[in-house]
């Protein structure tokens, strides 16, 4: 296998990310480079990118950086090793990486069947068909965030969470329901009128949010002995980075983002994640 490294300009080119991204990587201890040139440039080896691709990995699936230092561990452990010498930390990385692999694979699936769910529908609007119910809701389960849930927070939080979900029936869910549509109301509401996140009104939102939250059994944010603080911090940031959850978010201007590029604007979801910041650290 060729030793080589790639500088920090090289690495920002191809991953998309940006070079003040990788520096504050380096400067929180998530990714070290693998060695730093005389003109002072950051250059990365290949058990760097490895690390690097399970970083970006996991925070498209929503994780917030400490989350995902917790995950990946120490830095060091993916790093190429020398010639002749073993290689369990590649093993370490590949087993790893089979792990993200099936989540995108499920997330992939999940995504597919929506699409048809979706086309289904219009097409049934559209040549006055019969909505069949099984068909419209095809990949909208809640259980298809078994997986990512348990992986996440472990099993018995999704099996809490999916216990209180059931219990609550059909009336309950509804009203479950309704409070998060308004919560999103009025997030979008104030996201559209330029609210300052640290304003009074944006932080009574960002308040009930975190009421709203702390009823969620399975959570980290549910009982007196959850981390609050950095469960409603990384949450705050995998409605940033996961479209999935922005998208509950979306102001005028991310549809209008999304239309034209067909990327999801996140103008929305960063209102919230800076509420929910602030609100955190200076509440819980």
């Amino acid at each position: 296998m060729t030793h080589r490294d790639w500088s920090i300009q090289e690495i920002a080119r191809l991953t998309g990310t940006t070079s003040r991204t990788l520096r504050h990587y380096d400067d929180i201890g998530l990714l070290p480079p693998t060695r730093v040139a005389s003109n002072g440039y950051r250059h990365y080896d290949q058990g760097a990118l490895l690390r690097l691709q399970r970083i970006l990995l996991l925070r498209e699936l929503g994780l917030g950086l400490p989350a995902i230092a917790e995950v990946v561990g120490a830095p060091g452990g993916g790093r190429s090793p020398a010639p002749g010498a073993e290689t369990p930390g590649v093993e370490i990385e590949a087993t790893a990486l089979e792990k993200h692999l099936a989540l995108l694979r499920a997330e992939q699936t999940r995504l597919a069947r929506q699409i048809a769910s979706v086309e289904n529908t219009i097409t049934a609007l559209r040549e006055g068909g019969a909505l069949m119910p099984d068909d419209m809701f095809d990949g909208f389960d809640h259980t298809q965030y078994k997986d990512e849930v348990e992986t996440r927070w472990g099993t018995k939080a999704y099996a809490d969470s999916d216990r209180w979900w059931r219990g609550l029936g059909a009336e309950g869910q509804a009203a479950w329901k309704g409070v998060v549509a308004d919560l999103n109301r009025s997030w979008i509401a104030l996201a559209e009128a330029g609210a300052d996140p640290a304003s009074p009104e944006a932080q009574d939102v960002a308040r009930r949010h975190v009421d709203w939250l702390t009823g969620i059994p399975g959570t980290p944010a549910y009982g007196a002995a959850g981390d609050r603080k950095a469960y409603v911090i990384g949450l705050g940031e995998m409605y940033v980075a996961d479209p999935r959850f922005g998208a509950n978010y979306a102001t005028d201007a991310d549809r209008a983002a999304a239309a034209a590029s067909g990327a999801a604007g996140t103008v929305g979801a960063e209102f919230v994640r800076d509420a929910l910041r602030i609100y955190a650290e200076g509440n819980l």
